[in-house]
């Protein structure tokens, strides 16, 4: 049997009502007060997906599995009992009262909600190659690939202000040459690759797009910012494949109204939230811009100031839309009391 995507039902989230695991149900029926993230919305982990996906695509980084919401149905998935207990229902009234069966609009268990993500072979956890990476270091044209790959993570990240990004939920493949045999002739010779090849793969994206920086408890770091890599200047190319979008604010408004028409299939859809989440992305987008311009590092990047940008009374027309300054600018002033988790 082949895997060939990753389902994400939305009641089913780390925070959901149906999450199968049972600490998260104790601690959501014991400590209400610190479940989930106070940043992020609840229940919208599996937009936070596709809408990571989205931006990939707009920016051509090519780093997160092609992802969008869909409905499906499992009898896998963790239903409730009273859903259970429909299904046997009607199931039983069809075999035995066909002619009443037919009338069902739908049978079986109900087709939930969430997100679905192309599975991609040949990956590892990022942690597992990094470690082998420091005893066999890439070199040549690998290692500039690498830190080009590590620097579109960086950047889709940054600009989604992801909270969970840790060295477990993003992958490496790296496929490096094959040595000949050393057998006789009648073995053969094994198939050679000039280089090694390496590539990233972002995935676990759900809890991202919050609606304000993270300032109560946890920062929520990114955790590649520790790296080596992360101490190296965004490459030229990198800058060249990004700037020239994010430096356009007409291409800003526009990931913003693609984001707005994705969030607003939830039926729990809140214009103000998205509103505030789209404030904060805009203020990362400023910060990566600015730090593109000035050839700083990802280090440098995350150590800047988290900045919101948030649309001015009126502000909407044709020619505003074209002007940063149509926006209000303002600073967090409250730092979360841990910085390190």
């Amino acid at each position: 049997m082949e895997t060939i995507g990753v389902f994400k039902p939305k009641n089913e989230e780390p925070y959901g009502k149906l999450n199968p695991k049972w600490l998260k149900w104790m601690q959501r029926m014991c400590c209400p007060c610190c479940f989930g993230r106070s940043c992020l919305p609840l229940n919208q982990g599996y937009l936070s997906e596709a809408a990571a996906s989205l931006v990939d695509q707009k920016l051509n980084l090519n780093i997160v599995p092609r992802t969008k919401v869909v409905r499906l149905a499992a009898p896998t998935f963790n239903y409730s009992r009273i859903d259970h207990a429909k299904a046997q229902t009607k199931q039983r009234i069809m075999d035995k009262y066909p002619n009443i069966g037919r009338h069902f609009h739908r049978l079986g268990l109900p087709p939930k909600i969430g997100s679905f993500q192309l599975f991609v072979s040949g990956y590892k956890d990022a942690n597992c190659w990094l470690a082998q990476f420091d005893q066999e270091p890439l070199t040549g044209d690998a290692k500039v690939q690498f830190q080009q790959q590590f620097e579109r993570l960086v950047i889709l990240d940054y600009i989604i202000r992801n909270t969970d990004r840790g060295s477990d939920n993003w992958l490496i493949r790296c496929d490096r040459p094959v040595k000949s045999s050393d057998g006789n002739e009648s073995e053969g010779t094994s198939v050679r690759h000039t280089s090694d090849f390496v590539s990233v793969a972002a995935i676990d994206n759900g809890l991202a797009f919050p609606f304000k920086h993270p300032d109560e408890w946890r920062a929520y770091p990114f955790h590649w910012a520790w790296l080596k890599q992360a101490r190296e200047p965004f490459s030229e190319e990198t800058r060249k494949l990004v700037l020239p979008h994010i430096d356009d604010l007409d291409f800003v408004m526009e990931l913003c109204d693609d984001l707005r028409r994705l969030f607003e299939t939830d039926q729990g859809f809140d214009f103000q939230t998205f509103e505030r989440q789209m404030a904060v992305m805009r203020g990362q987008i400023l910060n990566l811009c600015q730090a593109l311009k000035e050839g700083r590092s990802p280090m440098q990047l995350v150590q800047m100031p988290p900045m919101i940008i948030e649309k001015t009374v009126g502000q909407g027309t044709s020619k505003s839309r074209t002007r940063w300054d149509s926006f209000k600018q303002s600073f967090q002033k409250r730092a979360p009391f841990f910085s390190c988790c």
